[in-house]
């Protein structure tokens, strides 16, 4: 008798042959290498090192395509935007000690993201690890032990036959909802040494789905087919499931108005009757929040920017789906649904009969308006049309990356992305640099597209070095760098905070120049010309960059009132 677990699967005549024979001169680095593209990969990024070096090597025996950034911690920003935009897991080639550590601030930003990327970092060699003092160069006790509080797993490899089997469990874990960077180490050793292992051809790292569990959504159903105010919190949830289309049928099914978090912008279609956009900032949206009896949070956690700084209370039942099982429940209590945004919000439409509410829409236009006339009671009109002229000039079909600058934060709020997927920030770990290395990486995916990359002139000095790349790679990327004299959005909190600001003013370089001096195309812009300027650099191939001298203010906030 034959069970199923009894089955293998039985190697052809050709991988046979090619198992009895594998060509010479392949190291541990060949596998590394022949394991990502038997994954699927087609694309890595990174930075090369003195341990990681057999790695770097076998790259130039495989077809992989080699993304190299200048600084490691742009390098993880490039892979963070690969994985969000493409959706497949993004490699990224680390070298140990300084090389690794310096990659912390943008695995932490893809872990808060949930940006799919597959870390894989040298370590010294094996006779020097176990936490002893050697004297090998970059040299940690436990290199490990520095990235387990920031990714989502941590591999490691001793030897040559767990390569494979590491990358793929690597793998899997990385794309397995929700998603998040993994953490790889391999020691030099074992990545130099030669190998007789036979060609890795094909690997086998499928994720695990997330449904949700029956009784649950059979639950939400029946509060959501019952409620008289039902409301939508969409978050990034909704967008990394690929669930928008999903989300619009449920909302117009149960006639419940949608606000989408920052990080979910573009879930839901910013001019629907039924959106509320994304005003979490403000005290009429978390009015109206707090009214519905039935509040739906799908793929959010309702964190410090979703909840407009923790002063929203909900006065109705909360169900929240969520994928991350340490956000379920971590900030209201609720019916927590531990799935995938998808495949909750597809249970939910097998359930829930339609409803009609005949002022939703109507209340809907209310908070609208009111929210645009406490702007309007703030000269604000810089500000304003700063951000329409971004609008008006942008492709709709094109991806923007905002880095931490007054702009990116009056665009959470305020700004249409035209669809899913297409607008992203640092938001989720709130790190400066994010803007224009993870613009190279969405170029890299999608070479189609022309790219947006906004920053402060305090972000933009982080990854400056990043233009050097642009121009090497003729990476399609148009860089709107705002210069206000220094870190203008802690100006102005320590402003608001102390009456005076300290630490906040900067000495830039001349940055037109500063790009000109990498054979980058640049200019210096006015508000008045924004639109015109940014629409001509836009349809221009290559990189580029605009220098906007302005000073921003933000909208006053409604949590400290």
């Amino acid at each position: 008798m034959t069970h199923d677990h009894d089955l293998v699967l039985r190697p052809t005549p050709a991988q046979t042959a090619a198992a009895l024979n594998p060509p010479p001169g392949r190291t541990g680095g060949d596998l590394v290498v022949e394991t990502l593209a038997g994954l699927g990969a087609t694309t890595v990024f990174g930075l090369p090192g003195q341990h990681a070096l057999g790695v770097f090597d076998a790259l130039r025996r495989s077809d992989l395509r080699y993304i190299g950034l200048r600084v490691e911690n742009n390098a993880g920003f490039a892979a963070d935007a690969y994985g969000r935009v493409t959706g497949e897991a993004a490699p990224l080639l680390l070298s140990t000690g300084p090389g690794a550590l310096t990659s912390l601030a943008a695995l932490q930003e893809a872990a808060a993201a949930s940006a799919p990327v597959v870390a894989i970092s040298s370590q010294i060699p094996t006779r020097g690890l176990g936490g002893g003092r050697h004297g090998y160069l970059h040299e940690l006790p436990d290199q490990a032990a520095s990235f387990r509080g920031v990714v989502k797993s941590v591999h490691t490899v001793r030897a040559q036959s767990q390569i494979p089997s590491a990358l793929e469990a690597a793998w899997k874990s990385a794309l397995t909802a929700p998603h998040g960077p993994v953490w790889v180490e391999i020691p030099q050793d074992v990545l130099l040494a030669g190998t007789a292992i036979p060609v890795v051809t094909v690997g086998d790292a499928f994720p695990e789905e997330l449904p949700p569990r029956p009784e649950l959504t059979a639950l939400a159903a029946d509060l959501l087919s019952k409620a008289a105010r039902p409301a939508i919190i969409a978050g990034g949830g909704v967008v990394r499931a690929d669930a928008s289309g999903k989300l619009r049928t449920l909302a117009e099914r149960l006639d419940a108005p949608v606000v989408t978090t920052f990080g979910g912008k573009g879930a839901f279609p910013w001019t629907h009757p039924l959106s509320l956009q994304s005003w979490l900032e403000d005290r009429h949206t978390t009015d109206f929040l707090e009214d519905a009896d039935v509040l739906l949070v799908i793929g959010s956690g309702l964190g410090e920017l979703s909840s407009n700084y923790h002063t929203f209370r909900p006065r109705g039942r909360v169900v929240q789906i969520e994928a991350d099982l340490g956000k379920l429940e971590a900030n209201h209590p609720a019916l927590g649904i531990h799935a995938d945004a998808r495949l909750a919000i597809q249970a939910l439409l097998e359930t829930v009969p339609a409803r009609t509410d005949p002022t939703a829409a109507e209340r809907v236009r209310t908070v609208l308006t009111r929210v645009s006339e406490r702007l309007a009671s703030q000269e604000l009109a810089l500000e304003q049309g700063l951000l329409a002229s971004v609008r008006k000039a942008l492709p709709a079909g094109s991806p923007s990356f905002w880095d931490m600058t007054i702009l990116t934060y009056w665009a959470w709020s305020a700004f249409d992305p035209k669809g899913p997927n297409h607008m992203h920030s640092a938001q989720g770990a709130g790190g400066l640099g994010y803007g224009f290395p993870a613009a190279l990486g969405a170029a890299v995916a999608d070479p189609t597209r022309p790219v947006l990359a906004v920053s402060g002139d305090g972000g933009a000095l982080y990854s400056i070095a990043e233009l050097a790349t642009a121009k090497q790679y003729g990476l399609d990327v148009t860089w709107l760098i705002v210069d206000d004299g220094g870190y203008g959005i802690l100006r102005e909190y320590m402003t608001d905070a102390f009456g005076e600001a300290t630490a906040t003013e900067l000495t830039r370089p001349d940055f037109v120049a500063l790009a000109e001096s990498f054979a980058v195309p640049a200019l210096r812009t006015a508000p008045e010309t924004l639109e015109a300027d940014l629409r001509k650099a836009l349809a221009s191939p290559g990189p580029s960059v605009l220098v906007l001298p302005a000073v921003l203010r933000m909208f006053a906030p409604t949590h400290s009132g």
